[in-house]
C-alpha cells in the first residue's frame, strides 16, 4: 500500500513531466508488481501502444 511519501513522489515526477510539455500520460498501477518505471515516447495523435494506430 503506498504511504503518503509514495503519492507525493508520484505527484512530483507527474507535475516535473507536465511541465516539462509532456501533454499526455498513461499511469498503470499493479500492487503485485515490485517499483519499476518505464517511459515510452509517441509523437503521433493516438494514444501510447494502442492497436487503433
Amino acid at each position: 500500500m503506498a504511504d503518503e511519501q509514495d503519492i507525493d513522489a508520484i505527484i512530483k515526477m507527474l507535475d516535473e513531466k507536465t511541465e516539462a510539455g509532456v501533454s499526455r500520460i498513461k499511469v498503470e498501477i499493479d500492487e503485485n508488481q515490485q517499483e519499476q518505471v518505464s517511459e515510452s515516447r509517441h509523437y503521433g495523435r493516438c494514444d501510447i501502444n494502442s492497436k487503433d494506430c
